[in-house]
Formats: C-alpha cells, structure tokens, sequence
C-alpha cells in the first residue's frame, strides 16, 4: 500500500531562515502545518566533527508533494546540503489526515 501521507524533515541555521522556507510552503498549500524547534545537532562535514543550533521543521503533507517541497526548500534555504528527508505517515487521526488533505494541494 502507497503512503498517501508524510513528515518531511529539514534544519536550518536560523529560526528567520526557517519562517522563510515555512511561509513558502504554506502560501503555495504544499504543507498543511510545519512545526519549528530549537535543536542541537551534532554531525561530521567536510571531515570535522561539528556542533551546531539549529532549527528543525516537521513538515506535514501529502507524499506526492515532496518533489514541491524539496524544490521550494531549496529555493530557500541557506545551506549548501540542507537535511531533507521524509518520513511515511503509516497512521494517523482520520480526522487529522482528513485535514491533511483538505489544505494542501494536489492528489
């Protein structure tokens, strides 16, 4: 069975960067609601090891709009390589999934 649902995950230097990146996904109805976190992340580029704050997004949508998201991610990111990645939602509240769908574009 297809996921029809999905959390797509990326990090950002600054909560400005991340806001940046949250009103595009939301004004283009390619994201239903994104939440931002404060993080430590701790992680190995360019053969250093680094330790950073950053900002996470958990990006929630349709799995057929992930190509939009990472586009538009992107277009608006900071980083070089920025962590996109995404998850399948298996399950969830018919409500909330409903809702989902509602609010976002596209199949």
């Amino acid at each position: 069975m297809k996921t029809k649902y999905a959390l797509v995950m990326t990090t950002t230097n600054t909560k400005k960067n991340g806001k940046k990146i949250i009103n595009a996904l939301l004004k283009k109805k390619i994201a239903a609601c994104i939440q931002l976190f404060p993080i430590e992340s701790f992680y190995t580029w360019e053969g250093k090891v680094n330790e950073d704050k950053e900002f996470i997004l958990f990006i929630k949508s349709k799995a057929s709009l992930y190509n939009q998201i990472e586009k538009i991610v992107l277009k608006n990111h900071e980083y070089t390589t920025p962590e996109i990645i995404q998850v399948p939602i298996n399950k969830g509240s018919t409500a909330y999934l409903s809702w989902i769908t509602e609010v976002t574009k596209g199949k």
